[in-house]
């Protein structure tokens, strides 16, 4: 009986660390000069795949475009299905962040965990 709750518990223990974490994230993007339309059209392909790849939940899914100052920039918020995934994403993921970081200012790609609420 003993070695029988050990074994539940042992399970109960691996099934919590291996259940997925969702982790909802806001993306914003500083577009260079010149390079907004092609930064939206990356944007766009981006939850293209992540979202045919099964790497982000459904909804909500919020897309924006926004100017401060003359200058243009996006922000997404989306929720990864698993917190994990963005530190192993697969190639053609990592592919679209290359062109991503391509078409930003010196600013980067500014990624903050939030909770929706």
């Amino acid at each position: 009986m003993k070695a029988l709750l050990l074994t539940i518990l042992a399970f109960a223990a691996s099934a919590q660390q291996t259940a997925p974490r969702p982790e909802t994230v806001m993306v914003t993007c500083h577009a260079k000069t010149g390079a907004e339309a092609e930064l939206q059209r990356v944007l766009t392909r981006h939850w293209t795949t992540v979202r045919d790849l099964k790497l982000v939940r459904d909804a909500p899914h919020l897309s924006l475009r926004g100017v401060s100052n003359g200058e243009t920039y996006f922000v997404e918020i989306f929720t990864w299905r698993d917190a994990a995934i963005p530190d192993h994403a697969p190639a053609p993921v990592q592919a679209i962040w290359a062109e991503m970081n391509k078409l930003v200012d010196g600013r980067g790609i500014e990624i903050a965990v939030v909770t929706p609420y």
